[in-house]
């Protein structure tokens, strides 16, 4: 195993559905859903979001794509900015879903909200497969900006 490969390993859980904790059963099982209210008729990429306040709350999102896709959000940054504006704050999981063989992780944009707004929390990818895998925020964005810069 290469070196590179180690430290993927140390950063990344695969799993199938049943070795998961039932919280984050629960909390893939709404994203899967969320994603069912995707507006995607340009890509017909649809995907689903959940992120679990500290509060245990979950807040869900989906992609709305715009015909100038430039204004598309993504589901998980619709996720966040629902449970912001109701009022939460403090994030501790998020879980991502998409129907792809190769799970799909947050874009640069989205992980740059999700730092701002969930920190360190733990991303949680899957397929409509019970393809699973398990990440830190700080694995998928090793560089973030935040207010320390300011």
């Amino acid at each position: 195993m290469s070196e590179q490969d180690s430290r993927k390993d140390k950063h990344r859980e695969a799993h199938s559905d049943t070795g998961l904790e039932a919280h984050l059963q629960g909390l893939i099982a709404v994203a899967r859903t969320a994603r069912e209210h995707a507006h995607a008729p340009y890509s017909n990429f649809r995907v689903g979001a959940a992120v679990r306040a500290k509060s245990g709350r979950v807040f869900t999102g989906c992609n709305v794509e715009n015909a100038t896709f430039g204004l598309t959000l993504c589901a998980e940054r619709v996720a966040v900015f629902k449970a912001i504006s109701e009022g939460e704050r403090g994030f501790d999981a998020v879980a991502v879903v998409a129907d792809t063989d190769t799970l799909t992780p947050p874009c640069g944009a989205c992980r740059q909200i999700l730092w701002e707004f969930c920190g360190d929390a733990e991303v949680v990818l899957a397929n409509l497969r019970g393809k699973v895998e398990r990440y830190r925020m700080s694995a998928l964005l090793p560089k973030p900006f935040d207010q320390s810069f300011l």
